[in-house]
């Protein structure tokens, strides 16, 4: 079995702010209104390649978030809330949260901790919200100023992330690559290989965790990520770019057996 792992927002899928081009296909709807869009191109090959992969889905998103979004057919599994909920058809697996609880626990001071600086801090625009115990996340005027002072005042137990005016503390065990893990242990011998592809730092873990991965060339060069298929920036779009890697790496194993 092939599993591909994937980030969702600015992997796959686009916010309505983010060009893609005039052919986009909403994929996620808001209040009423389309707020996020896939390119043709990877609608498309996303349905093929799950026919011959198992494809999950693997975000920082909620549960209410992620189920905003469809992408043709509910995939059978999905990693939501950074990998600290699996979802089974639908449905969340309670052992599973359970056991990211536990993973979670060493970083309890400093989540409280962080709620607290995070709701003092002035450059706050947003709530401060603890997302079913497994992270914190809130939004600064000045994100960068914000993450600075968190990682001062925090302990090696977290970690603090920022993506645009969003600023997220999340226990250092408790990340995608971890998530990962976990799932292909569940699956046993099952896998065969593993694909992943990602855009921020959250997906590091998870990219170093894969077999092969695919990541934009600044991301790699930032975190020092070895090896893998790198996306230039200006070279298409990256999820088409993702869905051709994954496209190649099927070609390339069917021409094996």
């Amino acid at each position: 079995m092939i599993v591909f792992y994937a980030d969702l927002d600015n992997t796959l899928i686009y916010s309505y702010k983010h060009e893609i081009g005039p052919e986009r296909i909403g994929v996620e709807v808001y209040q009423g209104r389309t707020i996020s869009f896939m390119t043709p191109y990877t609608y498309q090959w996303l349905g093929r390649i799950r026919e011959q992969t198992l494809f999950v889905p693997v975000t920082t998103r909620t549960r209410e978030q992620y189920e905003r979004i469809n992408l043709g057919s509910r995939p059978a599994y999905a990693l939501v809330c950074n990998g600290g909920i699996l979802l089974e058809q639908g449905q969340e697996d309670a052992a599973w949260y359970a056991e990211s609880l536990r993973l979670a626990e060493d970083a309890a001071d400093a989540l409280r901790l962080g709620e607290e600086y995070m709701t003092k801090d002035p450059h706050r625009i947003f709530e401060v919200r603890n997302v079913r115990g497994l992270f914190l996340f809130t939004k600064s005027a000045q994100p960068r100023e914000t993450r600075r002072r968190l990682r001062e005042r925090l302990d090696s137990s977290v970690e603090v992330f920022r993506n645009g005016e969003k600023v997220y503390v999340v226990p250092l065990h408790l990340n995608k690559g971890m998530a990962c893990r976990r799932f292909r242990q569940r699956l046993g011998e099952e896998t065969v290989c593993t694909l992943a592809a990602g855009d921020s730092g959250f997906d590091i873990p998870m990219l170093q965790a894969a077999d092969r991965f695919m990541a934009p060339e600044g991301l790699c060069d930032t975190y020092g990520l070895q090896g893998g298929e790198r996306w230039k920036e200006g070279e298409g779009i990256f999820s088409d770019f993702v869905l051709e890697q994954v496209v190649r790496r099927l070609s390339e194993r069917a021409g094996k057996d």
